[in-house]
């Protein structure tokens, strides 16, 4: 039982200033503790089992004498339940320490989703587009919302402005906040359905992309005028030219070029191997050489201390917009990635090679899983016989409806 006192009014408390602990009356066990340095707080000494213990109940003048008395009330109430007033705010404060934890803002949670997974990533410009479309579009909307709190309707705001203009950056848009509300499913920050679901959600909203807007394709040059541009294009000078040169004879991506090494190279074997890190599929592939592309890294002059095949005048990879520049110059309606479009084209209408070893000189990932599971080999023989013959159909200018180029000849 707490110790009788006195019952004090607001202004006697106010007057207590001796450093002690000093009993108000009115809820037995209630005191105001004064400390030396001249704090004062509320103290409810109780009895909980066979234990005294000292409750705080909040400091003093922020929780008034009435307040006070309140509180101890029904704390001594609870003691009477059979219920621990100091484990229950104990276990309280936990639980919302607990929850505060988990409440993430959207920004928060995109900028934790990218650091994890960024590192997994074929390049950097993949970071860079993820950045740039959430910080354009999606922070201005939901950067400071509680995932917890986002709902379709937030995504919708953010999407619908833009899904018929800029269809393709929409739906990568959809597409990557979908995925950081996944991880933070996958953490328990959020639950319930994902508001950005596309599948049996966002689809009935939404009209498809294909029907908004029609896939853009890079302009490529007709394979019937490939030999007389390659015989201009051999007769240009500087590095870009060059380097566009070789990325048709191997029909490698302009990236997987301009950041080519000596040391992927094997001259004397024509195989150049770009490691994984640098491919868009993040596999290593190995190119076969025919004898043109060997022919033109042999005449390339080979800067010392430098590994790149084809360095910019001041040491560094060849900017991106090089091979463009080159197009503009010789006033070619293309554009570098568009041979790529034109090497498939002759694949198909002028060669009787499979489909399979047709990708595979294109680096195109396989998306049938069986496919996958059942071709262990990189039909790297058969694609030096592709490459080969390619290199021979751009020296020799060919009329539109050409043999076609059996993958041997018949005995």
């Amino acid at each position: 039982m707490g110790r009788r006192a006195e019952e004090l009014g607001p202004l006697a408390v106010k007057n207590l200033t001796a450093p002690g602990l000093h009993f108000v009356g009115g809820v037995a066990g209630l005191a105001l503790q004064v400390l030396p340095g001249g704090g004062r707080s509320w103290i409810l000494r109780v009895v909980i089992g066979d234990r005294r213990r000292d409750m705080g109940l909040g400091g003093y003048p922020s929780v008034t004498l009435a307040g006070a008395r309140e509180a101890a009330r029904e704390a001594r109430d609870l003691i009477k339940r059979g219920i621990d007033p100091i484990e229950q705010a104990k276990a309280a404060k936990s639980a919302l320490k607990a929850s505060a934890a988990k409440v993430w803002t959207f920004r928060a949670a995109a900028e934790a989703y990218m650091a994890d997974n960024a590192s997994g990533w074929s390049n950097p410009r993949h970071a860079a587009q993820w950045t740039a479309t959430l910080k354009n579009y999606a922070y201005p909307k939901i950067g400071d919302l509680s995932v917890r709190d986002i709902e379709v309707a937030h995504v919708l705001e953010i999407l619908r402005p833009i899904w018929t203009t800029k269809t393709e950056t929409a739906s990568r848009l959809r597409g990557r906040i979908e995925v950081v509300l996944d991880w933070c499913k996958a953490r328990k920050y959020l639950d319930g359905e994902n508001p950005a679901r596309w599948r049996g959600h966002l689809d009935k909203l939404l009209p498809k992309p294909s029907k908004v807007a029609k896939p853009k394709h890079h302009a490529a040059l007709p394979m019937d005028d490939m030999a007389a541009f390659m015989t201009r294009l051999r007769s240009a000078e500087g590095q870009g030219a060059r380097a566009l040169e070789f990325a048709i004879l191997t029909a490698a991506r302009s990236g997987e070029v301009r950041g080519a090494k000596w040391s992927e190279i094997d001259l004397e074997k024509g195989i150049w191997t770009i490691p994984g890190e640098r491919m868009k599929a993040g596999r290593e592939h190995c190119v076969p050489l025919s004898r043109p592309a060997v022919d033109l890294l042999k005449g390339l002059e080979v800067m010392g201390g430098n590994d790149l095949v084809f360095p910019a005048p001041r040491g560094g990879p060849l900017s991106d917009m090089t091979l463009s520049a080159v197009m503009r110059r010789m006033n070619v309606p293309a554009v570098p990635h568009g041979f790529r479009s034109t090497f498939r084209d002759w694949c198909s209408e002028r060669t009787t090679f499979p489909h399979e070893v047709q990708e595979m000189a294109l680096a195109h990932t396989v998306s049938d899983k069986t496919e996958r599971a059942y071709r262990r080999g990189d039909l790297f023989e058969k694609r030096r016989k592709l490459a080969d013959q390619w290199a021979t159909f751009l020296s020799q200018p060919t009329r539109s409806g050409g043999n076609v180029t059996p993958i041997r000849k018949r005995a």
